[in-house]
């Protein structure tokens, strides 16, 4: 996830929200007040919200923002944000930890992790086929086989 989480306040600006996704290299923000979650403000947001209803960029985030927000808890394990984007068709998930936002775990997130677990099962797999491959007849010449051998 990414930590801390870039926020504005609720009576930021659709400008100053995007300007702090420019500064920060994100997607999106969060709308807090004292440190309390009240929406969430991506791009898309920006862009279908105020600028092709000709809002503008003073428009405030507080019309702009999806709320309620799905939300998972700094303490759940990865198989409940897993749950929580299949089910809700969403591709960024506010951490909260005791009711305050500490992070957002976005999709990408989640395709790095399922990469990895899939790298770290195929590794193993990898070196074993290389191994066998590679093992010395009994006249001790290598034997590699061609594609389609087994």
């Amino acid at each position: 996830m990414t930590t801390p989480p870039v926020t504005v306040g609720t009576r930021a600006t659709a400008q100053e929200a995007a300007r702090r996704m420019e500064e920060q290299a994100v997607g999106c923000v969060l709308v807090t007040e004292e440190e309390t979650l009240r929406g969430i403000v991506t791009d898309r947001d920006i862009a279908v919200r105020a600028v092709a209803r000709a809002a503008g960029g003073e428009a405030p985030v507080a019309g702009l923002m999806s709320a309620p927000v799905i939300t998972v808890g700094a303490s759940d394990d990865l198989e409940r944000a897993y749950h929580l984007f299949r089910r809700h068709d969403i591709r960024r998930l506010p951490v909260l930890d005791g009711g305050r936002p500490v992070g957002i775990l976005a999709i990408d997130d989640l395709f790095c992790d399922a990469l990895q677990r899939l790298a770290d099962l195929l590794t193993p797999l990898s070196w074993s086929a290389l191994r066998e491959q590679a093992r010395p007849a009994a006249d001790g010449r290598v034997h590699r086989p061609g594609p389609g051998s087994r």
